[in-house]
């Protein structure tokens, strides 16, 4: 992997393909690996780059301070650093919560997004309980042994129809988690609260969720869809949270299928 420094940030990122750019945006505990069931499709269309976010995988840890819009600073120095044109943005998860964050601050950068099992932020989704559990839950994580985190997580990630060497593929990533990463991921996203910007999108929007995910349920696919002018909303039936890698081939599909679209106008 290639690597850019923000700041005192290194951020570890590749590249692959040609075309237009599309910039994917893994979920909390994750990294770039997260994307390997769609890289090599996306790459025979698109610029496909793929980062590890500040605190994941081969990217160095940022303050336990850092806010969703650091983040979102991060990722704009990445879209300059590589010249992109008006990239597609695809996030889950936490991902498509950064996301949204960077279209409230660079609303001219982004040619469309593509929201996957995302939230408005867990405050802008959630009620002010469960997040304040998932909060006190996850810090209490960090400080755990890989074993008791992936088996804590991997509870509300997949259903239970999900193979084997999927959940063993997410096990692994998970592992590798960074303890000081985790812990400045979910402060930030605890603190996020993204309804004022869905309304002012004003680009292509695509939304995608399955049918039985357990930590971003329908109501909130539905909130965001209602919020977000003539944004679209596909629900895949049988799967979880991390829906691309459950579900890879509908998935695909779908995501292709809209970005193509927007290609052609």
């Amino acid at each position: 992997m290639e690597k850019i420094k923000v700041g005192d940030v290194h951020i570890a990122f590749e590249q692959r393909g040609t075309g237009p750019p599309l910039v994917l945006l893994h979920g909390a505990l994750c990294d770039s690996r997260s994307w390997r069931h769609q890289l090599d499709v996306f790459s025979q269309n698109f610029k496909v780059i793929v980062w590890d976010a500040p605190g994941c995988g081969r990217s160095s840890d940022p303050p336990e301070t850092f806010t969703l819009s650091d983040y979102s600073k991060c990722l704009a120095a990445l879209i300059e650093a590589l010249d992109m044109d008006r990239p597609h943005l695809l996030g889950l998860s936490f991902g498509g919560g950064l996301a949204l964050d960077f279209y409230r601050n660079y609303p001219d950068i982004p040619k469309s997004l593509v929201l996957v099992s995302a939230y408005a932020g867990w405050a802008g989704s959630l009620p002010p309980e469960t997040v304040a559990e998932r909060l006190r839950n996850g810090i209490q994580l960090s400080e755990m042994p890989p074993e008791v985190v992936v088996n804590d997580f991997l509870a509300t990630l997949f259903t239970e129809s999900t193979p084997k060497h999927v959940i063993k593929e997410t096990a692994d990533i998970i592992s590798e988690f960074h303890p000081a990463g985790m812990r400045a991921m979910l402060r930030a996203f605890a603190q996020a609260d993204l309804r004022n910007v869905l309304t002012e999108i004003r680009i292509p929007t695509l939304l995608v969720y399955g049918d039985i995910d357990q930590r971003s349920p329908l109501h909130v696919a539905e909130a965001l869809h209602d919020a977000i002018p003539a944004s679209r909303l596909v629900v895949i039936e049988g799967a979880g949270h991390l829906v691309n890698a459950e579900a890879p081939k509908t998935f695909n599909a779908e995501v292709q299928e809209f970005l193509t679209s927007i290609s052609l106008h």
